[in-house]
């Protein structure tokens, strides 16, 4: 017993030493190559839960160690180091930047952040190293042919927005453009008022990466905007450390291409054999009219950037930029100031961390016309000017008795451009506050509070000169046109989420729990001409101030990660999200996901050299579509009707009331997806994806027609129809050389889909796209089994020598009558494939960089030589029009014996050059205080391509029909870090 006694007392004598021998540990982490300190490293005791990690300056210190704890330090995109403790105060640590860092790169997902090797969902992540170079005005841009499954087309307009699509989109009437994230700020699809596009207001130079999200298990925790694929886009934070960034861009563009149309001496020639009765009516000028309104232009783009460690305690940035860009019409201008301030303090040994980005823009914009069908149609032996001309010096043709306008005459395209000025100006202020706070007694709890706000005012003005023949004067010139339109547009969110993440042996576990709320406010005024005088309320026309409906979203949202032992990995979420534009009964919808990973490597290749990454994924989940126009078409409502919807009672002109047509039991579209990809990679060299994916759309949102007497118009929004998207997409990227002296990195995707329409309303088809040459001549068709737009056109017959027949089409249905009946599903604008491909070489101080697009398979209505490729065209009574030179192969006479035929479907599948980049760089200029690279390179380099048109990459859904060209420039630039 007295033992007993002697070992207890012994033991707790020993305890208060036991205790004291627990130490603590300090020191600073660096990069083995820079030396640089690393914040933000993680420093953890391994099977304890005592942690920690770097402040700003590489320092840590970390308690309660006893001898022979594994303490590890582990940093995204380096490798890890496990010190033994023995007692020591205090250890300084090098890391070494990791051989695959692709394994650490960090994705953004909704609500937080995930590892790239630990992500289930199928999502792609571009740093700055990774954009696309050259002249890139809108951040949509920086990424175009860099990611599987993701197009930006954009037109040759200066600073226009872009046709994004993830995975061809997801609905057929409703909005098919990916919700986009600034920042935690979910922003509005709908351009403000004197601004060019959604994005053209941000400034490129201020994004750090994007973040696409693509398959409903990686989008679904956005719920009710998420069907068409979700763009993360972080921008640049602040840092403790002083730092000077100066970029500045030149670029001198020209016209690469004109369509094929006779020059004047090839017209006089023409007019003489096929009108000779006409020649009278031919001038004596040799004009170019394409080349007459287009010019060369001028890009500059400057960016100053600083940041540095605000009061000492503050890690801040501030971006300032200007980008001036000319569109190649003689009027066209974009100009964009922008002022961006990142903030990024923490406090209480980053327990709380606040994150602010406060971004302004000014945009201001010189709008133009499409004047482009009046210079092709143009008679290029008139001149562009005439003194004797009563409209402004510009040859018009008129009637020189009284000075009216001839009808059906085509207008002088760059009197068009000349005396119209049509301005815009949008300043546009949006950012978020957020607050992120890891609760002191229960570490491994986060609550998050994001504020966001976008505030956009625009207004724009468009007045054309008395003397203007496109003046809407009636042809006798006593007034111009002025129109003015404003609208302010506001956009609220507050997002408040709890994060828990816990490790449990051999398991980790991390959950998300949250509320979000966004309102959409928007109002516009508008006027009519005001030196109109025939208008209602005389001269100063017909004002109209409306407030658009708000729209309201709301959300609750879960997600649970599992990773048990770093080799299976589960993801689930739930959204349940409510919209204003549905009623009650219909506000909410719900979208689950659910994902599984399984790291094969791990498990069975985890000492294999050759295999450096191998992770199969598969994935399913629901999101939703409620992006309409219709804010509240469910309420019953009446509408006023407008200066330009009235009717007549006696001598005055009196508003009406209208009932609003009604759609009560509108509900969300819903789109099922499911996705099975694996990750891969070999001798830390090259890694990639495949990913298999199929897309199901269905209670599509579609403006369609109803039975008379069923409500107040003979159209209203319904849920009807489905549609299926299937495809398959792989990417690989490999650093093909990699050595001190040189490196060479090389990114190859491409992506196959196929897109079918499986129902639609009232199992009928429906005819769309805009009408090629008047009322009924629409190209395009919906219908059940086959593509959405797919052309619906006449077959056309040829001769024995393959010589197309004028106004011969196969009877199709037999009948022995050539109709409408006849037409037939004939392709569609979809690629069979498209292909990306970038170059990355550094060779010493030298750096080479090139981005190749393709794609292959897809086709083209030639609109344009539809229009204008028969004898006919010719003369329109007043005057003569230009026609395609194609003329002289088929000798059409009449076009609307031909207009709607197959022969003017082409195949427009492309190589694209978008830009070719050489830089030097001086590393230690200025004594060693800073860094000068100088480059020159040239955008739009080369297209090649068999299209006949201007060119194969268009918007309009497959039709060629005015398309602004886009430019070739020769760009010169400098870079200087301090």
């Amino acid at each position: 017993m007295k033992t007993i006694y002697k070992k207890l007392l012994f033991l707790l004598l020993a305890l208060p030493f036991s205790v004291l021998a627990q130490s603590t540990l300090t020191g600073v982490v660096l990069d083995s190559k820079s030396n640089q300190p690393l914040p933000g490293v993680n420093v953890v005791v391994q099977g304890a839960n005592s942690s920690t990690s770097t402040d700003f300056d590489g320092k840590f210190k970390l308690g309660g160690l006893k001898n022979g704890d594994k303490v590890v330090f582990s940093f995204i995109g380096y490798e890890s180091t496990t010190v033994s403790f023995s007692g020591q105060k205090e250890v300084n640590i090098t890391l070494t930047e990791a051989a695959n860092q692709l394994q650490e790169v960090v994705v953004q997902v909704g609500y937080g952040t995930a590892k790239k090797k630990d992500a289930t969902g199928a999502v792609a992540v571009l740093g700055a190293k990774d954009f696309n170079k050259g002249s890139v005005v809108t951040a949509e841009n920086l990424l175009n042919g860099r990611v599987a499954g993701l197009t930006v087309n954009t037109s040759g307009a200066p600073g226009s927005g872009s046709e994004i699509r993830i995975r061809g989109g997801a609905s057929l009437f409703a909005k098919n453009d990916p919700l986009i994230v600034i920042d935690g700020l979910p922003i509005e699809n709908n351009t403000g008022t004197g601004a060019t596009s959604i994005l053209s207001s941000i400034n490129p130079s201020t994004i750090e990466s994007f973040s696409v999200l693509k398959d409903a298990s990686a989008t679904a925790i956005y719920g009710s905007r998420a069907s068409n694929g979700v763009i993360l886009i972080t921008t640049k934070k602040g840092s403790k450390k002083l730092s000077v960034d100066y970029n500045f861009q030149y670029g001198s563009g020209k016209l690469v291409n004109t369509l094929d149309v006779f020059n004047a001496n090839e017209f006089r020639d023409l007019v003489a054999q096929v009108s000779p009765g006409d020649v009278s009516l031919l001038g004596t000028a040799n004009t170019n009219w394409q080349e007459a309104i287009y010019r060369r232009t001028d890009f500059v783009d400057n960016n100053l950037t600083v940041k540095g460690n605000l009061f000492n305690a503050i890690p801040a940035r501030i971006t300032i930029g200007n980008t001036y860009q000319e569109g190649l019409r003689l009027t066209n201008s974009f100009n964009r100031n922008t002022v961006s301030v990142a903030l990024n303090p923490s406090l209480f040994k980053d327990h709380l961390k606040f994150k602010v980005n406060a971004n302004y823009s000014n945009e201001q914009n010189q709008f133009t016309d499409a004047v482009e069908g009046n210079a092709i149609r143009f008679d290029p032996t008139q001149p562009i000017y005439d003194d004797t001309s009563i409209y402004g010096g510009f040859f018009e043709y008129y009637n020189t008795a009284n000075g009216e306008i001839l009808p059906q005459t085509t207008r002088n395209p760059v009197a068009q451009l000349l005396q119209t000025d049509d301005s815009g100006i949008n300043n546009r202020f949006y950012g978020n506050f957020e607050l992120d706070y890891k609760f002191h007694f229960l570490p491994e709890l986060r609550g998050v509070v994001n504020l966001g706000f976008d505030e956009a005012n625009g207004e724009r003005s468009r007045q054309v000169s008395r003397f203007a023949a496109s003046s809407g004067s009636n042809n006798n010139i006593p007034y111009g046109t002025n129109e003015y339109s404003e609208s302010l547009r506001r956009n609220k969110l507050l997002d408040a989420y709890f994060v828990y993440n816990k490790t449990f042996g051999k398991t980790v576990f991390d959950a998300t729990l949250g509320y979000s709320y966004q309102k959409f406010e928007a109002n516009r005024f508008e006027t009519g001409n005001v030196n109109d005088p025939n208008l209602p309320g005389g001269p100063t026309g017909f004002p109209r101030y409306t407030y658009d409906t708000d729209v309201v979203l709301v959300g609750f949202f879960a997600r649970a990660n599992i990773n048990y032992n770093d080799k299976y990995l589960l993801t689930l979420s739930y959204r349940r999200d409510g919209s204003s534009r549905f009623s009650e009964d219909n506000r909410f919808g719900n979208f689950p996901a659910a994902a599984f990973a399984w790291k094969v490597r791990n498990d069975f290749f985890n000492e294999s050299k050759t295999i450096s990454d191998l992770k199969l994924r598969v994935g399913w989940g629901i999101t939703g579509q409620q992006d309409i126009p219709a804010a509240n078409d469910y309420l019953q409502k009446i509408n006023i009707g407008s200066g330009s919807s009235q009717y007549s009672f006696g001598p005055s002109l009196t508003p009406i009331a209208i009932p609003a047509r009604l759609s009560p039991d509108l509900k969300w579209e819903e789109t099922s997806t499911y996705n099975f990809g694996f990750d891969y990679g070999l001798f830390n060299r090259i890694n990639g994806s495949i990913d298999v994916f199929y897309k199901e759309s269905k209670d599509l949102l579609v403006d369609a027609a109803v039975s008379d007497g069923s409500n107040f118009a003979n159209r209203a929004w319904q849920n009807v129809g489905s549609f299926t998207t299937k495809g398959i997409e792989f990417t690989i990227n490999a650093d093909v050389v990699k050595n001190d002296n040189f490196n060479w990195n090389l990114n190859f995707n491409i992506t196959s889909f196929e897109r079918e329409i499986d129902q639609l309303i009232y199992d009928a088809d429906i005819l769309v796209g805009d009408n090629v040459v008047g009322t009924g001549t629409q190209a395009q068709i919906l219908t059940e089994g086959f593509s959405p737009y797919s052309f619906y056109l006449f077959k056309q017959l040829y001769d024995s020598t393959g010589q197309a027949i004028q106004g011969a089409y196969a009877d199709l249905n037999g009948d022995g009558i050539i109709n409408s009946d006849d037409k037939y599903v004939y392709k569609n604008p979809d690629p069979d494939a498209t292909f990306g491909l970038a170059s990355t070489m550094n060779y010493k101080n030298f750096d080479f960089y090139f981005n190749l697009r393709a794609s292959i398979g897809n086709d083209i209505f030639n609109a344009f030589a539809a229009k204008n490729t028969a004898y006919d065209q010719l003369s329109a009574g007043n005057d003569l029009t230009n026609i395609s030179t194609s003329v002289l192969n088929n000798n059409f006479t009449v076009r609307d014996d031909v207009v709607l035929s197959d022969l003017y479907v082409e195949n427009a599948s492309y190589l694209r050059m978008d830009n070719i980049t050489l830089g030097y760089t001086f590393p230690k200029w200025l004594e060693g205080k800073a860094s000068l690279r100088l480059f020159t390179g040239v955008q739009n380099a080369f297209v090649i391509t068999e299209y006949s048109g201007i060119d194969p990459e268009i918007t309009n859904n497959g039709v060629d029909n005015n398309i602004y060209p886009r430019q070739r420039q020769i760009l010169f630039g400098a870079n200087v870090k301090f």
